[in-house]
């Protein structure tokens, strides 16, 4: 349904902590330039985890108006809370969004069968296409591939983002769910093996800041042109790297920022960028040919 480099879109704010409409719009205008494939708002990446659920709505219709029907929309409305997480995915389909990406619930840890349980309910609740998102290096839970392959006999469950790393698993899910399921990588550094492995993309924090870079290598991958894919993600290797040495999404709002595409602001408990770091993001910035 969705394919190649989809952008998990950073939320723009001003020193303030206040929202910046101009600014989304510049960086939604900025990927339809670059031809990024679709546009995540609202992911973990779009700060959701510190937007009220009025503010959660507003950036998801802000961006469905912005793009215009231009690249596809996939409103991140995941959430700890399945009554959250139904509630959030019925705004979503409402304000016109294509799909749902749902990350799986985060700190109260629950079993395979609750999280079984959580995405059918709401797949069930909102008829929406809608995406697993497994990460467990935030969330403290990992969606097994076993139970992934549960969800994939619902109807409107249609791709999983895997965000591990982990490419043997990505071979499971592939045999496992390849031919009902659309698989997104998650983890930039191992997007194009993924891919190439199967997958049908990246939802991507490199896509922020390199979005040409990353639409061209995801291209490559998915024709199966392995040394050109190769080629263009060396270069971006940096970035890979280098935008999460601090958490993600404090250096891409820094990189961004530099760009001149946003204005500095991050919302508490996370904290602008530690000088210390500027120039080594600066430095992969430049050898991904973006600054």
């Amino acid at each position: 349904m969705f394919h190649g480099s989809m952008v998990a879109l950073v939320t723009p704010m001003q020193t303030d902590e206040s929202l910046d409409a101009d600014g989304l719009a510049r960086l939604v205008e900025f990927h339809i330039e670059q031809g990024t494939d679709a546009i995540v708002a609202v992911g973990t990446t779009g700060e959701s985890a510190t937007l009220d659920e009025k503010e959660h709505c507003q950036v998801i219709r802000q961006v469905v108006e912005f793009v215009r029907g231009r690249v596809p929309v996939i409103a991140g409305t995941g959430a700890n809370s399945t009554r959250e997480a139904i509630d959030l995915t019925r705004c979503a389909m409402e304000s016109g969004a294509d799909a749902c990406l749902l990350v799986t619930p985060y700190y109260n840890k629950p079993t395979q069968e609750g999280l079984y349980r959580h995405h059918k309910a709401v797949a069930e609740a909102v008829p929406i296409p809608q995406i697993l998102y497994n990460v467990p290096g935030r969330t403290a839970v990992d969606m097994l591939p076993e139970t992934v392959e549960r969800l994939a006999a619902v109807p409107n469950i249609v791709g999983l983002k895997e965000a591990t790393g982990n490419l043997e698993r990505a071979r499971d899910l592939v045999r496992r769910c390849g031919d009902r399921l659309d698989l997104y990588s998650g983890d930039d550094a191992t997007a194009m093996e993924f891919i190439l492995l199967g997958g049908k993309g990246v939802i991507s924090v490199t896509a922020n800041v390199a979005p040409r870079g990353m639409r061209e290598m995801c291209a490559a991958a998915l024709a199966g042109r392995r040394e050109v894919a190769a080629d263009i993600d060396t270069r971006l290797a940096g970035l890979h790297e280098a935008l999460f040495i601090e958490a993600n999404p404090i250096p891409v709002k820094w990189a961004l920022s530099e760009m001149g595409l946003i204005p500095p602001g991050i919302r508490l408990p996370l904290t602008p960028l530690s000088e210390r770091y500027h120039d080594v993001v600066r430095r992969a910035m430049k050898q991904a040919g973006v600054l």
